[in-house]
């Protein structure tokens, strides 16, 4: 960890229910804040409540919620960090219960929960410094259920950018490139089938999309071959048929060269990123 970087304090804010506590404080305890890299000298020897009080120093955040493999310390992470923090965000990176050193078993429904716990604990800390939810590929769908959670309670979130996002599991595993060589073989799909609805795995932001109201902006690769360009489309006219406010959705598609996890090394990304945040905040 470097001087720009914190794990979050636990406390305060969980329920009372040992359990619940004991799950929020897991979430919390692998919560990772990046400031901006031009407070970075001010960082140094900072404990965790300067680093709580930096969240309402007027500079925007950014929660990222992560794919399917390794964790947020991945390489190809910390660098998409480092690139927000040198843009002047905020990053909180976390681990869901089952990643990394997390605890516990991952499901859509507790992926969801740990989404929407940083999120809540983060708004009640930067006073009105607005906060964005940032989802990578299968972090997409997490972002999307959570978002939707949040607009059925009445507190619609600042912003959403889904970068590699699929429309639901199905059309996500169905168009992996490896499971595409086995698909012929019989029994193949029917078996993908039923182990996603014995585990109830679905992540339709397909669906989810149609009753949000937040910023939404949807990044994809042309060269991305884990979850193919169409995806991402077939998203997006989802969300800008859907969205009362056409101007709210944007989608932005890089050239051949970053494939699926590799936007961060694009030299538009952090300025797409920024205008598009600056002209939905302002």
């Amino acid at each position: 960890m470097n001087s720009q970087d914190c794990e979050a304090d636990a406390a305060p804010g969980p329920p009372a229910c040992d359990y619940v506590a004991t799950w929020w404080n897991m979430v919390l305890r692998n919560l990772r804040h990046t400031v901006p890299s031009c407070r970075g000298e001010d960082a140094k020897g900072k404990d965790c409540c300067w680093y709580e009080a930096a969240l309402h120093d007027g500079n925007p955040i950014i929660v990222y919620l992560h794919g399917s493999a390794e964790h947020r310390a991945a390489p190809h992470r910390l660098e998409l960090v480092k690139v927000l923090s040198d843009g002047g965000f905020h990053v909180l990176s976390v681990d869901y219960r089952g990643f990394g050193d997390s605890t516990g078993k991952p499901t859509e429904e507790g992926l969801t929960a740990d989404a929407i716990c940083v999120y809540e604990w983060t708004k009640a800390r930067c006073g009105a410094t607005p906060v964005c939810l940032w989802g990578h590929s299968l972090g997409t769908g997490v972002a999307t259920n959570a978002a939707k959670v949040l607009e059925e309670k009445g507190c619609p979130v600042d912003a959403i950018v889904l970068e590699a996002p699929f429309t639901n599991i199905w059309d996500a595993s169905i168009n992996y490139p490896l499971l595409k060589i086995y698909q012929k073989l019989p029994g193949c799909v029917q078996v993908l089938m039923d182990a996603l609805r014995k585990d109830r795995i679905v992540f339709p932001s397909d669906e989810n999309v149609k009753f949000l109201s937040s910023p939404l902006l949807i990044l994809h690769g042309e060269d991305d071959r884990t979850v193919p360009l169409e995806c991402g489309k077939k998203l997006y006219e989802i969300a800008h048929d859907a969205y009362r406010h056409k101007e709210r959705v944007k989608m932005v598609i890089f050239p051949p060269g970053f494939h699926h996890n590799f936007l961060h090394k694009s030299p538009i990304l952090l300025k797409t990123v920024r205008d598009f945040l600056s002209e939905q905040w302002a």
